[in-house]
């Protein structure tokens, strides 16, 4: 899973533009001109010369894409803003951390700006500058954790983060104690877990937080309902899997969206994925690209030979097609340029360009 953002400045250009998945979208986004101001003042303010003053006038333009579904609640704006200031902070030659202008556009991309594993300060300030993030642990670290992403509907949500966010502060009689008391006690716990590489005890903090988080949404009035009767389904089918198996082997979160993220060892991915062909097949045009991403092997024995009896038990209904595709993924390391000009979204010859 990944976005990409090419970027190009030219005296030559009459006018901002911006393309999303090969669509001409409006410049007029609060969220993507508030990064492109502050990019452009830090970079007079390093820089401070008559040639950095002109070159700010400039106007830009930024072609993204991303290879997994849009606004579907699978982080794509956090990918996508994680991109578009690492871009523009290359094209602007500005320095330091790049975290807080990448929140600038969408709070949890200040995450995506580091690999590895990363905490998202909430901070104290009233301007909210000190809101950042720092990475508590490199890639390196747990490098054999993979993720497998259900995708259960790729459509936009009905209901944004940002505004879901708004809705549940405002009216939401869970939302403060969660935020203060629930979350802090969990943040150190999960840190311990990463460092000590505890599975058994990440999946359990993940799997409550993530079950916490659409409680808070559920008790928001009007309710944001994200989960579906699918992802429901994906919840008894894990724990199902781990009671099968007697031990926590896999790990479920979901986003502000039906789409589930399951956690797992490498060493446990086929077994994972020969399960979901039982309790969630493909139809049969879904059948070449269920799969997506990171190879997986089918043949494993997924330990499931009552899988009809055990889906019963759990009360999943077997259908064909409920889950449209799936994505092998794995903990990435963060934006990266990529050097090779046939990546490259934008084909003009422009004075500037970064992709990342």
């Amino acid at each position: 899973m990944c976005a990409k953002t090419t970027i190009a400045i030219s005296k030559d250009f009459t006018k901002d533009l911006f393309w999303l998945n090969n669509e001409e979208q409006t410049f007029d986004n609060p969220r993507l001109l508030n990064c492109l101001k502050e990019v452009r003042r830090r970079a007079f303010e390093k820089h401070g010369d008559k040639n950095s003053a002109e070159r700010s006038k400039y106007h830009v333009h930024i072609a993204s894409t991303n290879n997994f579904p849009t606004a579907a609640g699978l982080a794509s704006s956090a990918a996508g803003y994680a991109c578009l200031v690492s871009a523009l902070a290359r094209i602007y030659d500005v320095d330091g951390d790049i975290s807080e202008l990448a929140r600038l556009g969408s709070g949890s991309a200040c995450r995506s700006v580091y690999g590895g594993f990363v905490e998202w300060f909430r901070g104290d300030l009233e301007d909210g500058t000190d809101s950042v993030a720092h990475q508590v642990a490199p890639l390196e670290h747990w490098h054999d954790l993979h993720v497998l992403v259900l995708v259960v509907a790729d459509s936009k949500k009905i209901v944004s983060s940002s505004k879901a966010m708004k809705q549940s502060v405002d009216t939401s009689g869970f939302v403060q104690h969660w935020a203060e008391v629930c979350v802090p006690k969990q943040i150190t716990s999960i840190k311990e877990a990463i460092y000590n590489k505890d599975f058994t005890t990440l999946a359990n903090l993940t799997m409550t937080a993530s079950n916490q988080l659409h409680a808070v949404c559920q008790a928001t009035f009007p309710p944001v309902i994200y989960m579906n009767d699918t992802s429901h389904s994906i919840v008894r089918f894990v724990h199902a899997i781990n009671a099968v198996h007697g031990q926590t082997n896999i790990m479920y979160t979901f986003d502000a969206g039906p789409n589930a993220c399951l956690f797992v060892r490498k060493s446990f991915v086929d077994k994972l994925a020969s399960a979901i062909m039982k309790f969630f097949p493909p139809s049969p045009e879904q059948q070449e690209t269920y799969f997506r991403g990171l190879t997986v092997d089918l043949s494993q024995d997924c330990s499931c030979t009552h899988y009809d009896q055990l889906a019963k038990e759990a009360n999943i209904n077997i259908e064909r097609g409920k889950i449209k595709f799936i994505i092998h993924s794995k903990i990435g390391d963060g934006p990266r340029e990529i050097t090779d000009n046939s990546q490259h979204l934008l084909d003009r010859k422009e004075i500037g360009r970064a992709h990342v």
